[in-house]
């Protein structure tokens, strides 16, 4: 037998295996993002957002977010809802979203897997770096964050990489457009993993589309796309104000004025950030083999140089674009014989010592918990609310009443809200809920009891319910 048939016969061998792994995480995935929602720990930002958006395109309404203000294109421009809202149309229910993000999340690992064993990696290597890809803390993290549409550009992401080594263009440029579908940032990510194919290696065509392709959708999407539907523009360029006003200008000054951003950069949180997102792979990283890493520079620089402290942790979905290049810069130092580890057995004991120490499953025991005392109440207060009406919620609580147009939140500064909009108004004075406070709950609670057209059909532990008569 040939060796080449050799080869491929392993492969087959070995992708029950992966196939297994992958079919047991998403399951995973999904469970523990089903169980915080259940739990009232998922917020309007973001699942809310995402879930209300989907609901009115699959209704044919106007997907204006209603506690954002703006259609969702004037957010990240993801027309990947678009899509999705196909399966709202079948039925209307958030846990497709679960489901999605669950299965693109746990996915990734089979391009991983490919791309370990076009390298050369052993089946044994090949394997590891599936659960390397699996263990990742921020992946289990990113999913219990709610919903977001990049989680269905990493596996294109890697997949993309996979075509354009194996010179399939179609599918390299397929997966291009479902990845510019996801998050208007992720063009950047396109065009710097273009920059890496062209010049390290060598793929020039799929090198050329991707860097052509994504500065021309980044200016396109931020100069016309986003400013149409959100008059003010990017929303994000506040987190750069001190490099200028407008996205261009921040463009401008990054380049001419490199020492505003090295200022920014040399911090001891970006250490701490940076210790946190090499954790899980530093044994496989090698100075020789850091090339890949220039498709993660976009992804890199916005964190560091930004001060939104949220950008620079494992929990949130900034980090997400660099995993794809952070593996392939591991798999290219394995496939070079470098790298601290290069046995599966060690490779998976690192990941689960990294898993174990950076991945929040302790949530479950902790923090998504602190509003278990008046869970009955507010599942029994939600079970109330009969109609589509307008309503006005915890955030915690807004995302398992999204399907309808309007919906606000009992935030600060909702205590002088125009009540005229709502059928419903939903209180809990024990767990005010993000961006509120006691103060807010209480002054809406004593407004509630003078409004002559709302009566209270519901009160239990701090939970209260406001019809409008």
């Amino acid at each position: 037998m040939k060796e080449k048939d050799i080869q491929l016969n392993q492969v087959k061998f070995a992708m029950p295996k992966a196939s297994e792994a992958i079919a047991i995480s998403a399951l995973i995935l999904f469970i523990c993002s089903s169980l915080r929602h259940i739990l009232f720990q998922s917020t309007a930002f973001d699942l809310g957002y995402f879930d209300q958006a989907t609901y009115l395109i699959s209704q044919g309404e106007t997907p204006i977010v209603s506690f954002w203000g703006y259609h969702f294109m004037g957010g990240h421009a993801d027309w990947i809802l678009y899509g999705i809202a196909l399966l709202y149309k079948i039925y209307p229910s958030v846990y497709w979203l679960f489901a999605i993000q669950a299965i693109a999340l746990a996915l990734g690992a089979l391009p991983v897997f490919y791309l370990s064993r076009q390298a050369g990696l052993k089946e044994s290597q090949s394997i590891a770096m599936a659960w390397v890809y699996l263990l990742y803390p921020l992946i289990f993290n990113l999913n219990l964050f709610d919903f977001h549409g990049e989680v269905i550009a990493l596996p294109a992401m890697l997949g993309a990489i996979l075509a354009a080594r194996n010179n399939r263009i179609g599918w390299f440029c397929l997966a291009l457009i479902l990845i510019f579908g996801c998050r208007d940032g992720l063009s950047l990510t396109v065009a710097a993993m273009g920059l890496w194919l062209l010049v390290f290696e060598k793929k020039y065509l799929s090198g050329g589309i991707a860097l052509f392709a994504g500065v021309a959708w980044f200016l396109i999407v931020t100069q016309v796309v986003i400013p149409h539907f959100r008059p003010n523009g990017v929303e994000a360029v506040a987190r750069y104000a001190f490099l200028g006003d407008s996205l261009l200008e921040i463009i401008k000054n990054l380049i001419l004025k490199p020492g505003l951003v090295l200022g920014k950069i040399f911090t001891l949180p970006n250490l701490e950030y940076l210790a946190l997102l090499l954790a899980p792979v530093i044994w496989g990283l090698q100075l020789k083999h850091l090339n890949p890493l220039v498709g993660a520079i976009p992804t890199l620089l916005m964190n560091l140089i930004t001060d939104y402290q949220v950008q620079k942790d494992l929990i949130h979905q900034y980090s997400l674009p660099a995993i794809p290049f952070l593996l392939i810069a591991v798999i290219s130092s394995l496939a070079g014989g470098k790298g601290w580890l290069q046995n599966r057995r060690g490779i998976i004991l690192w990941c689960l010592v990294a898993f174990i120490a950076l991945a929040k499953f302790g949530y479950f025991g902790s923090k998504y918990l602190q509003s278990i005392d008046t869970w009955q109440e507010t599942r029994e207060a939600i079970s109330l609310i009969q109609t589509k009406g307008g309503i006005l919620v915890p955030a915690e609580v807004a995302p398992h009443l999204t399907h309808r147009s309007v919906v606000n939140l009992t935030t600060i500064g909702s205590e002088s809200a125009n009540l005229s909009q709502f059928n419903y108004i939903l209180l809990n004075l024990r767990h005010p809920g993000w961006g509120s406070t006691p103060q807010v709950m209480d002054s809406l609670l004593a407004r509630m009891a003078k409004e002559p057209d709302f009566q209270m059909i519901y009160h239990q532990h701090d939970v209260y319910l406001f019809a409008k008569i």
